[in-house]
C-alpha cells in the first residue's frame, strides 16, 4: 500500500482541476499544466480534493499509485508558486546572456554555445548567475540539468557550471618535489 497514494490531495483555493479520460489539467494564477496518465489508476476529482485508487492489485499499479499522487501535488504547487533553480557559472571568460528565447554562453570553447529556452520557462542571467523558473517541476529540472551538462564543474579549479547549493569537492594538484 502506498502511503502517499492513499492520502487525499487538497485543491487550494483559486485552482481549477479537470480530469477527462487519462489527462488531468491544472490551471492556476501562474500557468496551466496538463499531464496524461495511464489508466491503471482511478483518479477522482471533486470540488475540494483529488483521490487516487488502484484498479488492479499488481506491483506495477502499486508503484504508479504514489508516483501519480506526487506528480499531481507538484502540478498543484507549481501553478501557485513556480519552481526555481539557480546555476552559477565560474571561470575566467565564462559568460551567459539571455537574448529573446535563447541563452548564449561563452564556455571556453572555440565557438559560442546557443541553447533555446523551451515554452513555459523563464530564464534570467545576471553576470554569472542563471535563474530558471517555471510551473512545471520536471521541465525546470531537466532543462537546468541540460545546461549544467554543457560545462560540468571540474575538481581542480572549480571552473564550470554548478547548482547554487552544490559543493564541489576539490582535489589537490600535482606536488612539486
Amino acid at each position: 500500500m502506498s502511503r502517499i497514494g492513499k492520502q487525499e490531495i487538497l485543491i487550494p483555493v483559486g485552482i481549477k482541476v479537470s480530469f477527462d479520460g487519462n489527462a488531468i489539467v491544472v490551471a492556476g494564477p501562474k500557468g496551466t499544466l496538463s499531464k496524461t496518465f495511464r489508466d491503471d489508476i482511478a483518479i477522482t476529482v471533486t470540488d475540494k480534493n483529488i483521490t487516487l485508487n488502484i484498479k488492479r492489485n499488481d506491483k506495477f499499479s502499486k508503484s504508479l499509485w504514489g508516483t501519480y499522487a506526487s506528480h499531481i501535488k507538484n502540478m498543484l504547487s507549481g501553478v501557485v508558486t513556480p519552481y526555481q533553480k539557480k546555476l552559477i557559472l565560474e571561470g575566467v571568460g565564462f559568460k551567459s546572456e539571455v537574448k529573446g528565447k535563447e541563452i548564449h554562453f561563452a564556455l571556453g570553447f572555440s565557438h559560442p554555445v546557443v541553447v533555446k529556452i523551451p515554452e513555459g520557462i523563464n530564464v534570467t542571467a545576471d553576470k554569472n548567475n542563471i535563474t530558471i523558473s517555471g510551473p512545471d517541476k520536471e521541465l525546470v529540472g531537466s532543462f537546468t540539468a541540460g545546461l549544467r551538462a554543457l560545462k560540468k564543474p571540474e575538481p581542480y579549479k572549480g571552473k564550470g557550471m554548478r547548482y547554487e547549493d552544490e559543493v564541489i569537492r576539490r582535489k589537490q594538484g600535482k606536488k612539486v618535489a
